[in-house]
């Protein structure tokens, strides 16, 4: 607990997040007027209890931050819209260079067989989803639902959250490669005729990559196709352009959020240009102009946009924007504060830093009598 009026210090360590132990600690300590705090169903029922007649504040950073969660969840339905996007602005690129070509990542090329079997397991997903929602509508629990079905309660509730079929999500490291750092460098090398692939895996071996060989090898392979041409087969006697292979991440449903939610005038050239390319995606717009239209209420104070912003959200058919929009209407007052008034939790979250420092200077040492004390008195 930090006082926001004095300095931000801070004024008290509550042991666990339950409502009744928040609840106990304000009824203790009566007279506060504002509560500032995130969006946590446990807080607010705490606030409730202990200080029923202060006024809540549902933080800012916290609304965004919730926002680029729903905003993920939304764009990650669609993982095909955003390869499209991706692979536009690559071409983008590869159309602004004159004698210059560039790399496009290779589609990943599954074995027939393996594709054959994704393709079942897809399917049975789609009946199982099908199957949930029918005796959803029958009128049977989730619980039940669970072992007629033969999946978890959790899938069941997360199947019933969405008004459609979900795709699987790209890996979270998609893009990401021990070859990454030493890229420009094989590129390089590429470019002044070196192309063996055994000497230049020797070469960026001494400087440190533990990756195989068959890595750099795909790379090589890569670079070559990138000119149209056959790497055993390389032609000596006409010159080919030179290769270029811009690194940028790929564009995942977190980076497509986070750029969302960036301030305009911190975006690049090509970020704006990716913006621009999901909003030409039917599939991608409604939730990515839901989310401009909240980041513009929240960062320029607009509360009386508040209602008609989740008037929007609930009509949009977006399972993850119509939670989000439910949460928000459950909390509401708390919500319009933070859109009002300047109060945030911007020096509690400092204060958070310094006590998970001071863990883990005390840890195994001491415990919560001890760190109360480091943490209050120096506050």
């Amino acid at each position: 607990m930090v006082d926001l009026d004095s300095k931000s210090r801070p004024i008290g360590l509550i042991v666990g997040r339950e409502a009744e132990i928040l609840a106990e600690w304000l009824q203790e300590h009566p007279g506060i007027d504002v509560l500032s705090r995130d969006c946590s169903a446990s807080y607010r029922s705490g606030m409730n209890q202990g200080a029923p007649d202060a006024i809540q504040v549902a933080d800012r950073f916290h609304l965004l931050q919730n926002l680029a969660e729903v905003l993920q969840q939304a764009l990650g339905a669609y993982p095909q819209a955003l390869k499209a996007v991706d692979a536009a602005q690559r071409l983008t690129i590869a159309s602004s260079t004159q004698e210059e070509v560039v790399v496009l990542p290779p589609p990943i090329a599954l074995p027939p067989k393996v594709q054959q079997l994704a393709h079942q397991r897809r399917v049975e997903r789609v009946s199982t989803y099908e199957t949930v929602k029918d005796l959803h509508q029958q009128g049977w629990s989730s619980s039940v639902i669970a072992q007629e079905v033969g999946v978890s309660t959790r899938t069941v509730q997360r199947y019933l959250h969405t008004a459609r079929f979900s795709e699987r999500q790209e890996r979270s490291d998609r893009g990401k490669s021990l070859l990454n750092p030493y890229k420009p460098y094989l590129l390089e090398q590429y470019n002044e005729g070196r192309r063996q692939v055994k000497t230049l895996f020797g070469d960026i071996q001494k400087q440190g990559y533990t990756g195989s060989d068959m890595t750099v090898a795909r790379y090589i392979r890569q670079l070559a196709q990138a000119q149209g041409v056959e790497l055993k087969r390389y032609p000596t006697q006409r010159r080919l352009p030179k290769v270029v292979d811009p690194q940028r991440p790929a564009l995942t449903a977190r980076r497509a959020a986070f750029l969302v939610l960036r301030q305009l005038e911190t975006l690049g050239t090509d970020e704006q240009q990716m913006i621009e390319g999901m909003v030409k995606q039917p599939e991608l717009a409604t939730a990515i102009e839901l989310a401009q239209r909240f980041i513009c209420l929240v960062r320029q104070r607009q509360p009386e946009q508040l209602d008609i912003w989740l008037q929007q959200a609930k009509a949009s058919h977006l399972a993850p924007m119509v939670r989000f929009a439910q949460s928000l209407q459950e909390d509401y007052n708390a919500v319009t504060a933070g859109v009002t008034l300047s109060t945030n939790n911007g020096p509690v979250e400092g204060q958070i830093n310094r006590l998970k420092m001071l863990k883990r200077q005390m840890y195994g040492r001491a415990g919560i009598d001890l760190l109360s004390r480091r943490f209050l008195l120096a506050g």
